[in-house]
């Protein structure tokens, strides 16, 4: 995380004009994309969205994800775990919320959780925070044989970024209701979250499902950089639409009489 500027543009040249024009160009291209997934119904994608307290998962949702059909999504934001989901398991709940063959799934939060906060606020051992990380890849690597492309997505905001964020949400009426003090309170844990987030995509981004660290303080170049690597996701899973045997000729008689 140290070496990504969080306020940079990576592999993006112009301004914020451009770069809706490009979101917009590729809107159809995700929508059509993603029906032949639906209508192949062989696999299925999960988008893995984390970042800090504002740094823009609901915003990549409302942005970027609605040009999914939303018949074919299953977006779930994932809160503190009830006593019943802490006593089955960290991965119990994700495994509840996967997308079936065709969906498009997306979590906001995830089981990094329990390899994040759980390491910053010491909420499990040290020794068993490592084994989540073996889990954690195990757990993916099965997905990815079943048939489900795992896409990770770390939006990386500045310190001073989600200051303003958070003093935005205060001054405006219509955003106070997003607003937590508790927010104000992780703060102080800034660089220990930083540490956390590097160790977890260190030891967490493989081959079969790799973190795409996207910094994230421009909303319009965070929105543009979801949507490139989605594109080129689905671009690579290249679903094709089911060719049914049917006798096309009589059928269309048959219509017509």
């Amino acid at each position: 995380m140290a070496d990504v500027d969080p306020a940079s543009t990576p592999g993006f040249k112009g301004g914020d004009k451009k770069a809706l024009r490009e979101v917009k160009k590729h809107r159809n291209e995700l929508f059509e994309l993603h029906e032949r997934l639906y209508a192949e119904r062989k696999r299925s994608l999960l988008v893995i969205l984390q970042g800090m307290d504002t740094s823009g998962k609901d915003g990549t949702v409302t942005h970027v994800v609605r040009n999914f059909n939303p018949q074919g999504v299953l977006i779930t934001p994932f809160k503190a775990p009830t006593l019943e989901e802490r006593r089955r398991g960290f991965l119990w709940r994700m495994r509840r919320r996967l997308p079936d063959p065709g969906f498009i799934g997306v979590f906001n939060r995830s089981h990094y959780e329990d390899v994040l906060i759980a390491r910053v606020h010491d909420l499990a051992p040290p020794q068993v925070i490592a084994r989540r990380y073996r889990q954690i890849n195990q757990f993916e690597k099965e997905l990815v044989r079943a048939g489900t492309k795992v896409v990770k997505l770390c939006l990386h905001i500045s310190f001073a970024e989600q200051g303003r964020r958070l003093m935005d949400r205060l001054k405006d009426p219509n955003k106070r209701w997003k607003f937590n003090e508790h927010d104000i309170d992780e703060r102080a844990f800034w660089d220990d979250y930083m540490s956390a987030y590097s160790l977890a995509i260190t030891r967490c981004s493989t081959a079969v499902a790799p973190w795409y660290v996207i910094p994230a303080n421009d909303k319009v170049y965070r929105n543009w950089a979801v949507t490139m690597i989605l594109v080129e996701t689905l671009r690579e899973m290249n679903p094709k639409y089911p060719q049914p045997r049917l006798d096309v000729p009589r059928l269309m008689k048959r219509l017509k009489a």
